[in-house]
C-alpha cells in the first residue's frame, strides 16, 4: 500500500494540472494508481481513510467520542450478530440482520452513518438466505469496537473498555434495544388463554450475555435462565418497559 506521502504528492500535483504519465514519471507511482486517485471517488475515500489515521483518537491514545445513543445501539448489533474481517485497505464490519425487519435494517444503517458520517453504508443480500448485511469499511473499526478479535465471540473474552462502559451506563436502553433486534425476540404467548408478551435473548457467549442482565438490573428489569445460553423476561411490568423502547421488531 502506497504511503501518505506519496498521496498527497500526487494529489498536488493533480491540482497543478498535470497529466496521469507526467505525474508518474515525476513520482515513481504507477500510472494506473495515479489513475485511481484521480478518480473523484476513489480520491475522496482514500483521503477520508488517510486523514482518519491521523485524527483517529484510540490511535493517538485517548479515547474516542462517538454520538452515545447510536453508538450504544451499533454495539449492541456487533456484540449479537456482527463481526469484523480485515479488507485490503480498511477493515469491514458487518452486521447481519433478518429481510423481514426492514426498519431495523434501516436503524443499523443510521447508527452505522451517525457514528461514521464520511463513509458509506452497504446492504445486501447475504448468499441465498433471508439475510441482509449492513456493512461499511472503515480502518479504525477495531479502535471503536475493541472487542474483535481472532475466532468467534463466545471463544474468547468479552470486555468492554471504560469509555464504553461509560456510554453504556449512560444509553442503556439503545444498547439492549441492539442487542434483541440482533440476538433476541419479543413474542406472543398463550398463557392459560390470556396473551402474554416475552422477551428472549439468546448467545453463545457468556460475558455478552453478563452485559445484557447488567444492563437489565441497572434498568430495574427482572430477568430468569430458562436455558443455558437464553435470557428471558417475562413480568408483565418488566415487558411492558421494555416494550416502550423495544417493541416488536419490524
Amino acid at each position: 500500500m502506497r504511503d501518505d506521502t506519496e498521496l498527497y504528492g500526487v494529489l498536488r500535483l493533480l491540482e497543478f494540472g498535470l497529466n496521469d504519465c507526467q505525474i508518474a514519471r515525476v513520482t515513481g507511482v504507477p500510472r494506473a494508481t495515479v489513475r485511481d486517485w484521480r478518480r473523484a471517488r476513489w480520491r475522496d475515500r482514500r483521503v477520508d481513510w488517510r486523514v482518519d489515521a491521523r485524527k483517529c483518537e484510540v490511535c493517538a491514545g485517548r479515547p474516542p467520542h462517538p454520538p452515545e445513543a447510536p453508538y450504544a445501539y451499533l454495539l449492541g448489533l456487533y456484540l449479537g450478530d456482527g463481526c469484523i474481517s480485515r479488507a485490503p485497505r480498511a477493515y469491514r464490519l458487518r452486521i447481519v440482520l433478518d429481510a423481514a425487519y426492514p426498519r431495523i435494517i434501516e436503524e443499523c444503517a443510521a447508527a452505522l452513518k451517525a457514528v461514521r458520517p464520511p463513509n458509506r453504508v452497504w446492504c445486501g443480500r447475504h448468499g441465498s438466505s433471508r439475510c441482509v448485511v449492513v456493512s461499511m469499511f472503515w480502518q479504525h473499526w477495531p479502535c471503536v469496537l475493541p472487542q474483535h478479535g481472532p475466532g468467534r465471540k463466545h471463544l474468547r473474552q468479552i470486555v468492554l473498555q471504560p469509555w464504553q462502559e461509560a456510554i453504556v451506563s449512560n444509553q442503556h436502553r439503545p444498547f439492549l434495544r441492539g442487542l434483541i433486534h440482533s440476538d433476541g425476540c419479543r413474542v406472543v404467548a398463550n398463557d392459560r388463554g390470556v396473551a402474554s408478551i416475552r422477551y428472549h435473548f439468546s448467545n453463545l457467549s457468556e460475558d455478552i450475555k453478563n452485559l445484557y442482565c447488567a444492563s437489565l438490573d441497572e434498568l430495574g428489569i427482572p430477568w430468569t435462565r430458562p436455558s443455558g445460553k437464553d435470557i428471558a423476561v417475562y413480568r408483565k411490568s418488566a415487558t411492558a418497559v421494555l416494550d416502550e423502547f423495544i417493541g416488536p421488531k419490524r
